[in-house]
């Protein structure tokens, strides 16, 4: 019985840290630096020292909200003749380069086969002559200083990668998919933010983020999370990732909760590829802080965290109803929260299915939602073997 009580105790240890202890964590040692050593913040270029820079858009059957992107993208407050525009439409069928012929600042760059985002990027780089790429979505609209902004952070030699923000649309109507999510991000931005001030962001996210173009190096054609690999792959190099709130994307929520299961399940099975394709990077003797982060805030919750979750309840049952005393009294008082907690998340799951809106009862829900999709993503991953094409999840509509 002593065996069970170590293992419940080890997976509640292994949970709390992941999702609250290495926030608190994170959070006190910026304190202490800060303390130490206030960091300043970069200035912007002189008028006449803005870089050339290419924002870069990897688009399949964009036709719906081309206009739109390029609309927002002509808007950006950035000289015209140092941004260059590019879209790679890799097995486009739709309207998509047919809207886009319509502008002549836009370099289309395009192939009948789809064989995936990954490898539409690494064919696409070789056409990018700027010495800094920005990458953004199609279906995400940035803020007009987002160029300028994420300039500025390039001053520092340093950094070689810019993580901008990604924020969720809100609205009123808003179900289980795109509340949660909002709500996820609102706390991973947070996270996000912190791993900056300390060192780097750990990974950007493909809805805003720049490389500079002598650090891109191509990925395998299978990479489910380009994004993350990209820029992980740059922080191995010896560089930092600046997280960059000033600059933002902004995205609608998914369609539904099948369609956020599709994201879900497929960045989780991203994640565990990019554990195995990443692991010099938890090498503490060699990288230093940067192994606490990555394992902290990555590696952990794609791999034991979610197995530990799921554990606790067994594992609680079986303490609750085998030991006496006060430590009888303590497991059983534990095994009522986390039923009740399983219970919220179960009526959220109703709630939504019935387009009922109760944001408490989002938490709970999106919070299981997120961490049964890691175990699915195992499966996915070993399904999707070899191919990097995936099923892009619907959004919700804007304005809707």
């Amino acid at each position: 019985m002593k065996s069970i009580e170590i293992i419940f105790w080890i997976c509640m240890a292994i949970v709390i840290y992941t999702y609250v202890g290495y926030g608190v964590v994170l959070y006190l040692m910026v304190k202490v630096k800060e303390w130490i050593k206030p960091e300043q913040k970069p200035q912007l270029p002189p008028d006449n020292e803005w870089p050339e820079v290419t924002l870069l858009v990897a688009a399949y059957n964009e036709e719906e909200v081309v206009t739109e992107k390029i609309a927002n993208t002509l808007a950006l407050d950035y000289p015209e003749e140092k941004l260059k525009l590019m879209w790679v439409t890799d097995g486009s069928n739709d309207h998509t380069n047919d809207l886009l012929a319509a502008y002549q600042r836009v370099e289309v760059l395009y192939t009948p086969e789809r064989r995936g985002k990954t490898a539409a990027l690494n064919r696409s780089i070789d056409y990018v002559k700027t010495p800094i790429v920005i990458f953004t979505d199609a279906n995400t609209m940035i803020n007009r200083e987002a160029v300028k902004e994420i300039i500025r952070q390039f001053t520092n030699p340093k950094v070689g990668c810019v993580a901008g923000e990604k924020r969720i649309a809100a609205k009123e109507k808003d179900g289980a998919a795109g509340g949660g999510e909002g709500l996820y991000w609102k706390y991973e931005s947070a996270l996000k933010r912190l791993d900056g001030q300390l060192y780097s962001a750990m990974g950007a996210a493909g809805e805003l983020f720049a490389v500079r173009r002598e650090l891109f190096e191509k990925m395998e054609s299978d990479t489910l999370l380009d994004d993350f690999i990209l820029s992980m792959r740059i922080v191995e190099k010896g560089y930092k990732i600046a997280y960059c709130a000033e600059a933002y994307a902004i995205e609608d929520g998914s369609a539904n909760m099948q369609e956020e299961q599709k994201r879900k399940v497929r960045i989780a099975a991203g994640g565990l590829q990019s554990i195995w394709r990443l692991r010099p990077l938890m090498n503490i003797f060699k990288h230093g802080i940067v192994s606490f982060q990555y394992v902290s805030h990555r590696v952990m919750r794609w791999s034991i965290t979610p197995i530990a979750l799921f554990a606790l309840l067994p594992l609680n049952a079986v303490l609750a109803f085998t030991t006496t005393g006060y430590a009888a009294i303590l497991y059983l008082s534990i095994l009522m929260m986390q039923i009740l907690f399983y219970l919220m998340g179960y009526w959220g799951h109703v709630l939504s299915t019935m387009q009922i809106k109760n944001k408490l009862l989002y938490v709970p829900y999106y919070f299981l939602f997120m961490n049964v999709n890691v175990i699915r993503g195992f499966f996915y991953l070993q399904k999707k073997k070899g191919s990097g094409v995936w099923e892009k999840a619907q959004r919700s509509k804007r304005g809707a």
